[in-house]
């Protein structure tokens, strides 16, 4: 089998590296690159036409990243009967239903295991509970970067701003972190995930909030209550609703989240048979996410087709569909936008009971237009103990 790769960078080069040391099925025999990208090896061009019309390549590797010319060059190896594997989220979670509809008109694969999890074999494994069961809930730490902030936050005892550089010195975190800090790199993963679950088209917005306003004192504090702080995705099911969210989530220090570390992710999946799966790996980095593409490549090879999914499953997304409490520290003259919920104050933070997760979501918007440096979490809904140890505090706190 005979491959292109698209873009030669981390993801790209590790491809490489994989195929040159491993089955002699496949070889690597183009690498397109921008023309301002030097040609340090024979298999490098600048010609993408030549690799399309190329009758011996049989498989295009993407790793570009990012929406576009991603976009447009995936539809043309589609188009021109290529199988395409690619490791790029957001140009899947955005056009996931319309590559495999492509796909199918020209009788070829697209395959994308990379896109979630890196290494951890979680697209495959999904995809394996949803032809038996209907999933009914998605939940997990998505993204290496944000978690290895969080976890040297609190085991080292350090700030954001110098935890972030770190991340970004051993190449966890991008030039630009945004996407991670932010929670938009989970976005997609979701998004992803949630397609595949539910069959269905995700939405365009997902409520969403990360974790740049994150602070020392915050960490130092959960850490006080016997609590971890993770970024969660999110998707539940009910009938013919479903939700999606992206936000911070205070777990006990003894659950399996909590005891995630570095760059690990953690994701998790319930069926209606099968019960809970979680899966537990490296999430980023160069071969763990070359593994997964080269995962894919094998599964061409041995002609292992994946689920089939048409994504028209006519599902009603609803932000409501979550109901849990929430900690919020902000100026106090914002607690007032809360005054006909249910809340308690610990230590000059609002804890709001059982609010419906798009409306403080919602609210959340009008504190940062007041406080911008506000932050917020959901209370581990999973961890009942959670909601325990902050009441507990609250009474020591009255008393």
């Amino acid at each position: 089998m005979k491959i292109a790769i698209l873009g030669f960078g981390t993801v790209g080069s590790g491809v490489y590296d994989i195929i040159a040391n491993g089955d002699t099925r496949m070889r690597v025999t183009a690498i397109f690159i921008r023309p301002t990208h030097p040609a340090t090896m024979p298999e490098m061009t600048t010609d993408l036409d030549a690799i399309l019309n190329d009758p011996t390549i049989d498989v295009i590797v993407e790793t570009m990243g990012g929406l576009h010319p991603a976009h447009d060059y995936i539809l043309q190896a589609l188009q021109h009967g290529k199988h395409v594997v690619t490791a790029n989220k957001a140009v899947v979670a955005k056009y996931l239903p319309e590559f495999i509809a492509v796909a199918a008109q020209h009788h070829v694969q697209f395959y994308f295991e990379a896109t979630t999890g890196g290494g951890i074999p979680w697209i495959r494994n999904l995809e394996r509970a949803a032809r038996i069961d209907q999933i009914d809930t998605i939940e997990g730490i998505f993204n290496g970067t944000s978690n290895y902030i969080l976890d040297q936050m609190q085991r080292a005892h350090l700030d954001f701003d110098p935890v972030l550089l770190a991340a970004k010195d051993m190449g966890y975190a991008e030039a630009d972190p945004i996407a991670d800090i932010d929670g938009k790199d989970v976005v997609n993963k979701l998004k992803i995930s949630a397609a595949l679950a539910y069959n269905m088209a995700p939405p365009r917005d997902v409520p969403t909030f990360g974790i740049r306003n994150v602070s020392k004192a915050d960490i130092d504090f959960f850490a006080s209550q016997h609590q971890v702080l993770r970024l969660i995705g999110k998707s539940k099911r009910d009938g013919d609703h479903y939700s999606m969210v992206v936000e911070p989530r205070l777990y006990s220090e003894t659950a399996l989240a909590a005891n995630t570390f570095e760059n690990f992710n953690l994701i998790r999946l319930h069926g209606q048979t099968i019960g809970d799966l979680q899966f537990y790996g490296q999430g980023a980095g160069k071969y763990p996410t070359a593994n997964a593409i080269v995962q894919d490549l094998y599964d061409i090879l041995e002609n292992a087709p994946h689920l089939d999914r048409s994504f028209d499953q006519p599902l009603h997304f609803d932000a409501n569909l979550n109901v849990t409490d929430y900690v919020l520290r902000a100026d106090p003259m914002t607690f007032a936008m809360f005054n006909d919920r249910e809340t308690e104050i610990v230590n000059d933070r609002l804890v709001i009971k059982q609010i419906p997760t798009g409306d403080m979501h919602k609210l959340m918007r009008g504190v940062l237009a007041i406080d911008a440096d506000a932050f917020m979490a959901a209370i581990g809904d999973s961890e009942l103990a959670a909601k325990d140890v902050l009441h507990q505090q609250d009474q020591e706190v009255i008393g």
